[in-house]
């Protein structure tokens, strides 16, 4: 794996990892991400950075296998210049649903 591949993976794991560490071990509640502001700035940059390195990994690996790797890339563009659109209940379901799979994968990427 090239360097600069293996970095951007790691970047999307830190990130991924950040998220989690912003609900400091806590159960991830919906009530607690809808009331905290500072929390919902964190995810939404945070997705950026996944964002933004995954589009760095398939420029240079186009046919990655990672689920929704294109959607990532997206959802990245959505958070930034979609954002007097976005609603917390997307960050949400990223959050609960797609930041666990995408971890598992990475880290099975990065173990090879």
């Amino acid at each position: 794996m090239e360097d600069s591949l293996k970095k951007y993976l790691e970047d999307i794991l830190i990130a991924i990892d950040e998220i989690e560490l912003f609900f400091d071990g806590k159960p991830k509640l919906y009530n607690d991400f809808i009331t905290n502001l500072l929390l919902r700035r964190g995810i939404e940059r945070n997705i950026e950075i996944i964002g933004e390195a995954m589009n760095r990994v398939l420029k240079e690996l186009p046919d990655l296998q990672i689920t929704n790797a294109r959607k990532i890339v997206d959802t990245r563009n959505y958070v930034i210049h979609g954002y007097d659109s976005l609603t917390p209940d997307i960050l949400w379901s990223i959050v609960i649903n797609h930041l666990p799979v995408l971890k598992q994968e990475i880290l099975k990427l990065l173990e090879n």
